[in-house]
């Protein structure tokens, strides 16, 4: 079992920034990835950004250059700094932990963009 913990959501005004923070503790595969899905309400939930724990980092097209995933391999923790925001990034945040056997959520983490 591993178990996730985010920090970080929150209101921010369109251009503004947050970063979140996901520390995942329990039975921690030494290789897996960790990174962030994002669902806007009544929209399906979508990747935002992932990284291994090899750090190779995956972003979705529409964050490339803003958002930055990062990771701290002796805390198992993820990062994801987010830059210039816009209102329709608008929704809840979940953090993610995968391995070859099994993928883990987090209870997720309300960001809020107002314009």
């Amino acid at each position: 079992q591993v178990q996730l913990v985010e920090s970080g959501g929150g209101l921010v005004q369109a251009g503004g920034s947050l970063r979140l923070s996901c520390a995942a503790s329990g039975s921690i595969f030494s290789i897996h990835s960790m990174g962030w899905y994002r669902q806007a309400p009544g929209k399906q939930r979508e990747l935002v950004a992932k990284i291994t724990s090899y750090g190779i980092s995956v972003y979705a097209d529409s964050v490339k250059g803003r958002f930055t995933i990062s990771r701290d391999n002796a805390n198992n923790t993820v990062y994801l700094q987010m830059n210039s925001l816009k209102p329709e990034e608008t929704g809840v945040y979940y953090c993610f932990y995968s391995n070859y056997r099994s993928n883990y959520w987090g209870q997720g983490t309300q960001v809020t963009v107002s314009s």
